[in-house]
């Protein structure tokens, strides 16, 4: 049976069912799978599109030609919305390799090597096994990971269930070309300033400007992936009144200039 055809459960049983083998798994459609991990370490490479991963209290936003890694045993849900001609590669190994590269969650660009590398495994099939010709290839692309990846991109956004707060945050993600300020968010949802910076302190452990920083970001890389827009466009579309401020802020919180961040996805 093709591997698309499994229920997520199952899925999940294949990826484990060998311990010592590395399971591939290419995924063409939208889908979104439930909270789960793995004893494998997980490699997804968003081939075009626009990918989100859930974590326990935050969202990270996987850029097309960037791939995220996951340890062993991270609880995690993968949310793809992509274009029907895009791809995620989804590749998992043993865990069995200490460097500490493997043990932290990094997003990461991919640069034309790795992204050739990972293309030709759209030909395998899903469980490789140590015996397999094929092996030693997979284990290459993650050997060179470490070389190959010095610049983590955590473009991240805090997410809570806390349902006074949920509202409010789809509020500030759908609106992020206005001028928003503490004091207008608050007029709008009829609560205090003191108490609604207090509300983005204790449940996401942020202050209301920082958040509303990182999902401007998030934004803009959202719209730099969809849209042919020119920075200058995106920095207005995203509030901000000059491209210095709208770069100096993406730097802050992407390690990289946006000019260089989409010189790697457009």
């Amino acid at each position: 049976m093709n591997i698309q055809q499994l229920s997520s459960a199952e899925q999940f049983i294949e990826i484990d069912k060998h311990s010592k083998s590395i399971y591939v798994m290419p995924q063409k459609s939208e889908r979104r799978f439930p909270v789960h991990n793995h004893k494998k370490g997980q490699l997804s490479y968003v081939e075009g599109g626009l990918a989100y991963i859930h974590f326990v209290g935050n969202t990270f936003v996987i850029p097309a030609r960037h791939y995220i890694w996951i340890p062993p045993g991270v609880d995690h849900f993968l949310q793809i919305r992509l274009s029907s001609d895009a791809i995620i590669h989804n590749i998992y190994y043993p865990d069995d390799d200490k460097h500490i590269f493997y043990q932290h969650t990094g997003i990461y660009p991919v640069n034309n090597l790795l992204h050739e590398m990972i293309n030709y495994t759209q030909r395998y099939d899903y469980d490789i096994k140590p015996s397999d010709p094929d092996f030693a290839f997979l284990i290459a692309i993650k050997n060179i990971l470490p070389s190959l990846s010095p610049q983590n991109v955590p473009i991240a956004l805090p997410t809570t269930t806390n349902e006074r707060l949920r509202p409010i945050l789809r509020y500030l993600y759908e609106n992020v070309e206005k001028q928003l300020t503490l004091k207008s968010v608050s007029e709008r949802f009829n609560i205090a300033e003191r108490s609604l910076s207090r509300l983005f302190q204790n449940v996401l452990s942020i202050s209301f400007l920082q958040y509303l920083k990182q999902v401007r970001i998030v934004k803009a890389v959202e719209l730099m992936l969809q849209t042919d827009l020119t920075l200058s466009q995106i920095a207005f579309d995203t509030g901000y009144q000059s491209i210095s401020a709208f770069s100096n802020t993406f730097q802050q919180l992407a390690n990289m200039r946006p000019s260089e961040f989409a010189a790697t996805v457009r």
